[in-house]
């Protein structure tokens, strides 16, 4: 390779890599930053704090709710034996 091959791809190398240093500006990477909201930040909170109160403490309906005739201390017997008998994964158990 001669020195005028050598130089040029050179210059091609950085003007690439200058090309690629400024691809954020060109293509809109920072397009959130230019972003003026038109809502307050009180609104924004209220409206949060609203959510908020409609999945905080979940209740299952009542009436859906099937009643159980186990206890904990069997339901724990029955899988203390079941992963002794290595029907079922052994974590988290108890």
């Amino acid at each position: 390779m001669n020195a005028t091959a050598r130089t040029l791809s050179i210059a091609a190398v950085a003007a690439l890599a200058s090309l690629g240093a400024q691809a954020n500006d060109l293509y809109g990477a920072n397009f959130e930053a230019g972003v003026q909201s038109t809502r307050s930040r009180a609104e924004i909170r209220t409206e949060a704090a609203q959510a908020v109160t409609q999945f905080k403490n979940f209740v299952a309906v009542e009436s859906n709710a099937a009643t159980s005739t186990l206890d904990r201390a069997s339901v724990h017997e029955q899988a203390v034996q079941a992963a002794r008998l290595r029907q079922i994964a052994t974590g988290n158990r108890g």
